[in-house]
């Protein structure tokens, strides 16, 4: 008996040993995050390098000495972590079990890590060009990042240019979530294109266009087809502008009008609709907010909630129509409306040779201009969508759970769905009804179906790159986080969570004016205003709920300002677009524009989004805002006719 109690106690003594002695210098690794920033807490993590140590590890908790303080850690899956924030430069050291490990560490100072965004929101402003400035910001970031590893600056610089391709591109890129935004907007572009060759765009307008009898029918027709292709702002732009400028000049509608009608219904459209060619954009920005903060809400969800306080788009559309019923202008446009109705329709026309281009697109015969060629694509994207969100999200459990309303299981439902494939399944699937439907009908030959894809493919190259280089800008300010900069800056000047949303609202709208870009303008704000938005609302000490309508508040406003800033840039593509295809003076375009968008921003701002975020139903503020809108119509506008 003695023998055996003397053998287990050697065997516990040498188990006990040869545990103390598991940790050599090349059984344990230590992790340190990429890029170390003073003043954030940030995640430093024991990795087990000797495979043979998972199993005695497992579940088991050590106490490290960490810079002389004594931490317990629990190592799971080969790993252990712990939290630290970098103050300042200093050596840090680590021992634990015979293992010791040091190395100096330089943070960056955490008010650098604003200088990305601020410098891409400043050289956007000085060279409106959205490329060149969001190069700029994600290459001062990376240069930050090796600057203080060591490198000296010309080396610093060297290497954060080599990052930005072999590192930041490509992390963006391998995104499965990224990867389906792009291959999702080149499908509905080139079905947009096509559609559009085959005649079934101009056979949409060809039906409407024949009910405007006089000036307000016109216009509301011009407004109604602006809403109905709802799904590509180019594509509205191009089509109404092209096919309504001969009904509005024998109606006596000036240019001005058809170009604001045109570029007013465009964006606001495109930017809300759910199936459309900006949607992609705007999940992936959510998204990449959401899994930067740890929401659990799904893209989709946060979409639609943030459509309540879009008051921009919608005030916009209702502001016209509330124009085309009263029959009453005011500024600029009402000079120009009465000298058209006076017989000089093309007063601010432009010359036509600058819209062969836009005209060709268009030359369609008017035997092949058949509606349905549009109707069905665009209908199985919209029904596909829908679709495929509930196949993927569908829970048998909740929808026969009698306690939930209606609403609130399609809500759930379509929260747990994977939005991402169903749209690459509706999106395809009408691409291919599209080519199906064309060559049956002759309408292009098999060869110019094919061409015409690729050159909606081309089309969306553009959007392509803002999007990868937005996605690049959003993961340099997540490593180097901004968002808990800004946070901390607006706790300490005691910044009202309420009113972050119109903040953001006249921010977006002076980057989009300066710019001419609502994508670009989103693809700067939303990586940097998400979190920020969020983190302040946490630090105000606000619950889940009033958080929550303040995010989904500032989502909006992100998209709103972007779009008011857009129809006020004389810069802007779409608001280019417009001028061109209705033949109108670009500067006259402009000029009589900007008063009313003018005028709806502000009133969106101060009726809506400013008390909606203080928790007063939206329900409520839209009548309101409306009826501003009315009386500002009624006391300023002068009859057309």
């Amino acid at each position: 008996m003695g023998r055996r109690l003397s053998v287990l106690m050697v065997f516990v003594i040498l188990s006990l040993l040869a545990q103390a002695q598991q940790f050599d210098a090349n059984s344990l690794e230590v992790k340190l995050p990429r890029v170390i920033v003073s003043n954030v807490s940030q995640t430093i993590t024991l990795k087990l390098s000797n495979d043979s140590l998972l199993s005695t590890f497992e579940g088991v908790e050590k106490v490290i000495q960490f810079n002389g303080a004594l931490i317990p850690v629990t190592f799971h899956l080969g790993e252990a972590s712990f939290q630290h924030n970098f103050p300042k430069e200093q050596n840090l050291n680590i021992a634990v079990d015979g293992f010791s490990w040091a190395k100096d560490v330089s943070p960056i100072p955490l008010w650098m890590s604003i200088l990305p965004p601020l410098i891409a929101i400043l050289m956007a402003l000085l060279l409106r060009e959205v490329f060149v400035a969001l190069f700029i910001g994600i290459l001062t970031g990376t240069t930050i990042m090796y600057y203080y590893q060591g490198y000296t600056l010309f080396v610093a610089v060297f290497r954060g240019l080599m990052a930005i391709i072999d590192t930041y591109l490509m992390d963006s890129l391998l995104d499965r979530g990224h990867m389906s935004i792009i291959i999702f907007s080149m499908v509905i572009g080139g079905m947009v294109h096509l559609i559009t060759r085959n005649g079934g765009m101009n056979g949409v307008v060809n039906r409407l266009s024949k009910y405007a009898k006089d000036a307000r029918s016109g216009q509301f027709v011009t407004w109604l087809l602006g809403v109905a292709i709802f799904f590509d702002d180019y594509a509205n732009t191009l089509v109404v502008g092209n096919t309504m400028r001969p009904v509005t000049d024998r109606l006596r509608i000036s240019r001005e009008k058809l170009a604001y009608l045109v570029d007013s219904t465009a964006a606001p459209v495109a930017a809300t609709a759910f199936v459309t060619t900006w949607i992609g954009a705007e999940l992936s920005y959510i998204q990449d907010g959401i899994k930067t903060i740890g929401l659990d809400e799904s893209a989709y969800t946060v979409f639609f909630n943030s459509l309540s306080f879009s008051y921009y788009p919608f005030l916009t559309l209702g502001f016209m129509l509330l124009l085309i019923w009263v029959k009453r202008d005011f500024g600029p446009m009402f000079h120009a409306e009465k000298k058209a109705r006076s017989g000089s329709p093309d007063a601010g026309a432009i010359d036509p040779k600058q819209l062969k281009e836009t005209d060709a697109l268009l030359a369609v015969p008017a035997e092949k201009s058949r509606a349905f060629n549009a109707v069905f694509p665009v209908l199985i994207i919209v029904f596909g969508t829908i679709a495929g969100l509930l196949f993927t999200g569908w829970n048998e459990q909740v929808w026969q759970d009698e306690t939930i309303s209606f609403s609130h299981k399609i809500s759930t439902i379509i929260g747990n769905a994977d939005s991402y494939s169903a749209l690459l399944w509706s999106s395809l699937s009408a691409m291919l009804v599209a080519v199906l439907l064309t060559i049956s009908q002759r309408l292009l030959s098999l060869k110019e179906t094919i061409e015409s894809l690729v050159d909606g493919f081309k089309m969306m190259l553009t959007a392509i790159l803002i999007l990868t280089l937005a996605w690049t800008v959003a993961l340099v300010t997540d490593h180097m986080h901004t968002a808990d900069f800004i946070s901390q800056g607006l706790q300490n000047l005691s910044f009202s969570p309420y009113l972050v949303p119109a903040l953001t609202f006249v921010l977006a709208a002076l980057v989009s004016f300066s710019t001419g870009s609502s994508w670009g303008t989103m693809a700067i704000l939303y990586p940097l205003i998400l979190p920020t938005s969020w983190l302040l609302t946490q630090d105000s000490g606000l619950d889940y709920d009033a958080s929550m309508v303040i995010f989904h508040n500032v989502v909006s406003s992100v998209l709103a300002g972007s779009v008011m800033g857009d129809h006020c840039s004389p810069i802007s593509d779409t608001t280019i677009l417009s001028s061109l295809a209705s033949s109108c003076n670009h500067i006259d375009h402009v000029r009589t524009q900007l008063p009313y968008a003018l005028t709806v921003g502000s009133v969106a701002v101060i009726f809506g989004t400013i008390p909606a975020a203080f928790g007063i139903n939206v329900l409520i503020l839209f009548p309101i805002a409306m009826l501003v809108l009315a009386v500002i119509i009624r006391f300023y506008g002068k009859k057309t006719e």
